[in-house]
């Protein structure tokens, strides 16, 4: 096993990786900037590195200063967890070039997926069902894009061949408006990604966000974890996710789980993953794949029993899965609500001194947060304070306990958003199940 591992991330999920490591008798290191001394996994940790000022850039963006911390602490491993660095391959790459394990995928395989060109290229060819579109980059040719446009269908919608995180995006509605989007596009794309290249693709009106979990080891096994919904978005980011998808059938699940597999070994994936698709008229559709855990990995680990970010760290280690796609069985239903520092109005950032905080409980609870009574949140970072997780024998009873966490949970001092988490979770469309990634942004009429 990994002797001493370097956590390159702060809150939540630094705090997560801690946990894990610490189960399995690993020696963290915890890497902060200034603003951070008082992070509870920095306070926890076996050693601490202060890396920068408060800025990303200089701090946890800053690939000499982490690479030198692991040094000067003797790691042996490095991991990124979600955001920041995470799906940089070029930080992967200089990970591994400078003697340390990288706790994800291999860098070329970051590089690949994280080309939404060369993703959809490779998918493709892996049997994975993508979105119809351009199936490369938009040339110049504008008569050809225009002939392009009209045989996949309007509305269409131009990409970043780069892009991720909701940006670089843009949705075409007639072809009076086509060439202007794309030029509007490759601009965004190139200050935003330093990669102007863009792509097209037919829009999906009405779909939902059903993505599915993956493992893989360096021994070429892969098993799926089954599927989670995460429909429920404002532009573009998640705000509640779940587990198992409401109305996906077993039949679908095991369809998708065998093709996502299939697709892991054919690339030669190492450790987690997630396949991202639009889901509309009972078919799947491509989007793109996240190169690390995710942030609602937790709704997985709830139905299925799996600890994902100990497979991380077993995997980096060289070690097969602890477990085989007949191990896979999910049991009941998982919730997950994010709990952002914002002002549920206007969803503006609400950073200060939490002056009281008290964590809800009871059968099926769980919170991952890094936040306590005292602990000042900072302006500089994403506004995420921690996520609530619940389970459920069924999505009724998982309900039913997230309203009551929601109702429990205190966070005093800040403005959070746990009324829309809780106006969410009364209404009738969520309730029902399987809505869509507009439901959220019409309830709110934005």
């Amino acid at each position: 096993m990994l002797e001493k591992v370097v956590i390159a991330n702060r809150g939540e999920i630094a705090l997560r990786i801690l946990r894990a490591c610490r189960e399995l008798g690993i020696k963290t290191v915890a890497v902060h900037s200034s603003a951070d001394r008082d992070l509870k996994h920095v306070l926890l940790a076996d050693e601490s590195v202060c890396i920068g000022p408060p800025a990303s850039a200089q701090s946890y963006l800053n690939v000499p200063a982490i690479i030198s911390a692991a040094e000067v602490t003797d790691a042996v491993a490095i991991h990124p967890g979600y955001g920041f660095l995470s799906e940089n391959a070029d930080f992967a790459e200089r990970v591994e070039q400078s003697g340390f394990i990288f706790i994800g995928p291999r860098p070329e395989t970051i590089r690949l997926m994280g080309d939404k060109i060369s993703a959809i290229k490779a998918m493709k060819g892996s049997g994975v069902p993508c979105v119809p579109g351009s199936e490369g980059p938009l040339g110049d040719d504008e008569d050809k894009i225009r002939v392009l446009a009209r045989k996949i269908g309007y509305p269409v919608i131009i990409k970043a061949a780069g892009g991720g995180g909701g940006r670089g995006m843009r949705v075409v509605h007639s072809e009076a408006a086509l060439l202007q989007a794309i030029a509007m596009t490759r601009t965004e794309a190139g200050n935003a990604f330093g990669n102007d290249t863009v792509y097209m693709e037919k829009f999906l009106e009405n779909p939902r966000h059903i993505e599915f979990q993956v493992l893989a080891d360096q021994h070429g096994n892969a098993i799926c974890l089954g599927e989670r919904d995460c429909s429920t978005q404002r532009r573009h980011q998640k705000v509640v996710e779940e587990s198992p998808a409401p109305g996906l059938s077993d039949k679908q699940r095991k369809k998708m789980s065998e093709i996502c597999v299939k697709a892991c070994k054919k690339i030669g994936y190492r450790g987690a993953g997630t396949f991202e698709f639009l889901y509309e008229n009972d078919e799947f559709y491509f989007i793109e794949m996240n190169t690390r855990v995710q942030v609602e990995h937790p709704v997985t680990e709830m139905v299925t029993g799996i600890d994902i970010v100990r497979e991380q760290l077993r995997v980096a280690a060289g070690e097969r899965l602890s477990y085989e796609q007949k191990d896979i069985v999910l049991r009941g239903h998982a919730i997950e609500c994010r709990i952002n520092a914002e002002d549920p109005a206007n969803f503006m950032p609400s950073p200060g001194m939490i002056t009281r905080y008290h964590a809800p409980g009871g059968p099926g609870v769980r919170v991952d947060s890094h936040i306590y009574s005292g602990y000042k949140v900072p302006p500089y970072y994403d506004s995420m304070i921690g996520k609530l997780i619940v389970h459920g024998d069924t999505r009724e009873s998982a309900l039913a306990r997230m309203s009551n966490a929601l109702a429990e949970i205190v966070v005093e001092g800040i403005k959070t958003n746990i009324p829309l988490q809780r106006d969410i979770l009364m209404d009738a469309a969520f309730m029902a199940g399987g809505v869509n990634i507009h439901y959220l942004e019409k309830k709110l009429g934005l």
